[in-house]
């Protein structure tokens, strides 16, 4: 993707999912919709998808810099004695550490919300501005999102809030 197209698709995308969140009443947009995927009697609703996507991009914008400085965009995923953690182990931290961020949100108003995730979202922004195209264009040793490069990845921040969107909705409509 080039740089006006990861633009208008951040944006595009973005407006669509605050605007959707906004026409909720209170109680939709807090009510239980899907299992937590690190406590399982613990429930997200579309609020807590929506912080999660935040705490993601937030991620891979330090993932990007660490990448474009010439160190490992990716962290190693080892265990303390040095063998690679399988992927079981990987996803059970990462679930943690997603769970704690959607904790700490709980609570928070949906404008909250907005604004914390502007602020993430500016930052990419600020990144796309910067980036050369051959920047935007450099594969991420190991990412394994969209097609691993810098913008395909950035990029993927529309498609994983309409991702997240559609889990919760799926969920709603499981719960009858």
């Amino acid at each position: 993707m080039n740089r006006i197209e990861i633009e208008v698709k951040l944006n595009r995308d973005r407006a669509w999912l605050i605007e959707t969140l906004a026409g909720m009443s209170e109680a939709d947009l807090r009510a239980p919709r899907t299992a937590s995927e690190h406590d399982p009697e613990k429930t997200w609703s579309y609020a807590d998808h929506f912080i999660h996507t935040t705490l993601i991009e937030k991620n891979w914008n330090d993932m990007f810099r660490r990448h474009l400085a010439g160190q490992p965009g990716m962290p190693a995923r080892t265990r303390r004695d040095g063998s690679p953690q399988p992927r079981e182990e990987v996803m059970a931290g990462i679930h943690k550490w997603t769970e704690a961020w959607a904790e700490e949100h709980r609570t928070r108003p949906l404008e909250e919300l907005v604004r914390i995730g502007l602020a993430a979202r500016a930052e990419t922004l600020q990144l796309l501005a910067e980036l050369t195209d051959d920047q935007l264009a450099s594969k991420i040793p190991g990412a394994p999102w969209a097609d691993g490069t810098v913008g395909g990845i950035m990029a993927a921040n529309a498609d994983h809030g309409r991702m997240h969107f559609n889990w919760a909705k799926e969920g709603t409509l499981a719960a009858g």
